[in-house]
């Protein structure tokens, strides 16, 4: 592999180009099948790259590896610049992953050259948005998943697909409009100080912002990942999204794009206002355990697998904030891998439930019964995910929550205690739903139910694999997040003048990858 191959820009650059052939691609004398199975290819390709990138990365090292710059508009002080460290590198990854996995498990059934085109054009703007290293960049990406997303939950979803897409649309798009307030905010005090007009993460890191400003930009910028994730209580267009989204459209939503919002916390708003993190460290704590509780007790008042699934979720995204806020090498680390954890989860949870629906024509619970019975198999994988999801040990789900309740403790023991009742919860509605849907007698139609075919197995084959792999031996994964987390704690604390944590007063030198056209500075993620 040559040292200096654009990976990063190929990550984009194959669903984008991909997107754009099966959009020009007619449908007329052309088997709708060619344009899937176009679909499949590319998202093969961007899943090899992804892995590519996973092999050329440099454990133990803490700052941006394989950066690519290029001057895009320079008198605006805009750049082509991207990079992956620790903490972008396995969502990168998890991208790739669930990307076909969805193409081939959650199929179209009717329009499909524009169901594929729409699809890769939202991987393209995901891939985009968790590698920007320029804030306007990265807003870009941002704001293109809202375009796909909408017309997938519009055109494909189900009865209320029209009002779930508007308020889907309406909710996120207003948080984005304070985010490029932020932007833009920063970038000309910046330019105040120094006399340069730029967008680049790790220059903007070395900004001096009074307490005021850094609060205000911290709000800013948050609003919007708040609404993305969701974080409780920017979290009431998500049951409607998820639940009238097609199949796809909810793998996706949840597994990746949620991502973005609680990723943008952590490259963002911890690297560029320690100081307000710090100091709303509790008022987000609060909403984090909030939402985790809130979305348990929901979750066990719903009739409806997939609504089931959207409470599950939010009370999910509430264990990642609250490792994120914690502050801390355990906390952030959880967080982190939480991420990964959950897409993986909630993806085969959601993909499960959408061939539950092609048997049944329903996600109703008082619908289904017994359904272990014809279909063992297809009882056996959503077992397998739901204990993840529940943080049964030996599966994935465990480690990130326990390194997020772990961290939390630490340093904010009131708040752990309080989010350990989400977890007691979780085990009721996971396990009662379980029960309602696959125990019991079934009715006359759930005995006609197919279990799933050889090919549906070998779909969600990879995803039990990596729940159970993560869950087992997560130190490889581990060994990649950690030195970047170390790098943003330090960074934290030093803005904050907290003392240092002896276990992170020597951290991993970061070093430059080879090929990359950037400053040592840069390949440090610019850490005062």
């Amino acid at each position: 592999m040559a040292a200096d191959f654009p990976y990063l820009t190929v990550l984009v650059l194959v669903p984008a180009i991909g997107a754009a052939v099966v959009a020009v691609v007619p449908k007329k004398g052309v088997a709708s099948w060619f344009h899937e199975a176009l679909g499949v290819a590319v998202t093969v390709v961007t899943l090899t790259v992804s892995i590519a990138v996973l092999v050329a990365f440099k454990s133990g090292v803490a700052g941006y590896q394989m950066v690519s710059e290029h001057n895009w508009a320079t008198g605006l002080g805009i750049h082509w610049s991207v990079g992956v460290d620790g903490i972008s590198l396995f969502l990168v990854v998890l991208t790739g992953v669930l990307f076909p996995l969805t193409m081939l498990g959650a199929r179209a059934r009717r329009d499909t050259r524009a169901f594929v085109a729409w699809v890769l054009l939202l991987e393209a703007a995901c891939m985009g948005s968790f590698i920007s290293l320029d804030l306007i960049l990265f807003f870009l990406f941002f704001e293109l998943t809202l375009v796909p997303s909408y017309f997938l939950i519009g055109g494909w979803g189900f009865a209320r697909r029209g009002y779930a897409a508007i308020k889907f649309f309406v909710y996120t798009f207003a948080g984005s409009a304070f985010l490029l307030v932020g932007i833009v905010a920063i970038a000309f005090i910046h330019k105040s100080q120094t006399g340069v007009l730029t967008f680049d993460l790790p220059a903007l890191m070395h900004t001096h912002l009074s307490g005021t400003e850094g609060v205000l930009l911290f709000c800013a910028f948050t609003a919007a990942f708040a609404v993305k994730a969701p974080i409780f209580p920017f979290h009431t267009w998500s049951p409607d999204a998820y639940a009238e989204a097609p199949t796809a459209g909810a793998i996706l939503l949840v597994g990746i794009m949620a991502k973005l919002g609680t990723y943008g916390v952590i490259r963002f708003d911890l690297n560029l206002f320690p100081q307000a993190s710090r100091t709303l460290a509790p008022v987000l704590l609060t909403l984090a355990v909030i939402g985790i509780v809130y979305g348990a007790l929901v979750a066990c008042a719903q009739r409806d697998l997939k609504r089931l699934l959207a409470y599950s979720s939010l009370a999910q995204i509430g264990f990642i904030a609250l490792g994120t806020f914690a502050l801390n090498s355990q906390g952030l680390s959880g967080g982190v891998l939480q991420m990964v954890n959950h897409g993986l989860v909630v993806a085969t949870l959601f993909i499960l439930v959408g061939w539950i629906y092609e048997r049944r024509k329903t996600w109703q619970i008082g619908s289904l019964r017994g359904l272990q019975s014809p279909a063992p198999v297809l009882a056996g994988v959503f077992t397998l995910a739901m204990l993840a999801s529940i943080g049964v040990p030996g599966l994935n789900g465990f480690v990130g929550e326990f390194l997020i309740l772990l961290g939390t403790f630490v340093a904010h023991r009131w708040w752990a205690v309080a989010a350990s009742v989400g977890l007691i919860v979780a085990a009721i509605y996971l396990l009662w739903g379980f029960q309602q849907v696959f125990h019991g007698e079934p009715t006359a139609e759930d005995t006609t139910t197919r279990d799933l075919s050889v090919n549906e197995r070998l779909i969600v084959a990879p995803l039990m694999v990596l729940i159970v792999l993560l869950g087992v031996f997560p130190k490889p994964v581990l060994d990649r997040i950690t030195p970047s987390v170390d790098r943003l704690v330090i960074h934290v604390d030093q803005v904050t003048h907290t003392p240092v944590p002896a276990d992170l007063r020597n951290p991993v030198v970061a070093i430059r990858t080879p090929g990359s056209a950037t400053s040592a500075n840069r390949a440090t993620g610019g850490s005062k």
